[in-house]
């Protein structure tokens, strides 16, 4: 699944320069680590609590915004629901695609804003254009 989840972030991304950010990474990185390997991208990390200097601190309860200036892709996995509706609302603001991967079974907590649920490969997750 999350090799599925990870191709299709590349397949976004490709043949173009992309910046991307991962909102609230905690300690799962391997969706990061890939898309670092890759060129054509820009990823930033951010958290409230980094898990080490290549994590940014930010609170997505009040973004840094510059930080995310050029943004063309957030994604977030497994964000606590009561953190997504911010992570939305910073994708708003900055014209962003947004890619939601909730923990299984679990509903979004987006508020008005409707997310796309898309399945590729064996990966489902929520998308905003």
């Amino acid at each position: 699944m999350w090799q599925d989840f990870g191709d299709y972030i590349l397949s976004e991304a490709k043949g173009k320069e992309m910046k991307i950010a991962e909102i609230a990474v905690g300690k799962y990185d391997k969706i990061a680590n890939r898309l670092e390997k890759e060129q054509n991208i820009t990823l930033i990390k951010t958290d409230i609590i980094p898990k080490d200097s290549t994590v940014i601190m930010d609170d997505i309860t009040n973004p840094n915004l510059e930080l995310y200036e050029g943004t063309d892709l957030i994604y977030s996995i497994r964000p606590p629901s009561e953190l997504q509706p911010y992570i939305v609302d910073l994708a708003l603001r900055i014209g962003s695609q947004l890619i939601i991967k909730p923990l299984t079974n679990e509903d979004l907590n987006t508020g008005k804003v409707k997310m796309k649920l898309k399945n590729y490969g064996r990966a489902s997750f929520y998308t905003l254009r």
